[in-house]
């Protein structure tokens, strides 16, 4: 049966069938077909059929496996906030721009404060992050300055 509320904003264009399949594939993006249509009320066909039109509408940007960074030895994160020396449009394009060149930087963010950027920063240990700030995020187009957070403990993330 679909939920009756989904954790999702309303939006016009989806039913309900649609944001029950929505919200159903956030937790579990590898169920099987028989088993989504099940959990929403539908048939397997009609369900196939609403995957793809939401998928191709751009709903539903892909899947993907979640990895688990701790096991992988990527457990250190710090936060960065970034001042930028030019704020006009032409350089924060072209920060925007360099920040997908980083793969350490897991998140990028512009921020409405007394700073341009928060990025979510992911690392082995703190002396690779060192690294990585000093080398790569104060070598981005325009950085005036950084402050660094260092994450102590993860409560709450989007993955668990």
């Amino acid at each position: 049966m679909p939920q009756s509320a989904s954790r999702f904003a309303a939006n016009s264009d989806l039913d309900r069938h649609d944001r029950a399949m929505i919200d159903v594939l956030a937790q579990d993006g590898r169920i099987s077909i028989t088993d989504l249509a099940e959990r929403i009320g539908l048939s397997k066909t009609p369900t196939q059929v609403r995957l793809r039109r939401l998928t191709e509408r751009g709903y539903i940007r892909g899947f993907r496996a979640v990895l688990d960074p701790v096991l992988l030895g990527m457990d250190h994160v710090a936060f960065t906030e970034v001042k930028l020396s030019d704020t006009r449009e032409a350089a924060l394009e072209e920060f925007n721009q360099a920040v997908l060149q980083v793969p350490e930087i897991e998140e990028c963010h512009m921020i409405a404060s007394n700073f341009d950027y928060l990025l979510k920063v992911r690392t082995a240990d703190i002396k690779r992050y060192r690294m990585v700030l000093a080398e790569k995020i104060s070598a981005l187009p325009h950085v005036a300055s950084t402050s660094t957070y260092v994450v102590m403990e993860v409560v709450r993330d989007a993955w668990r």
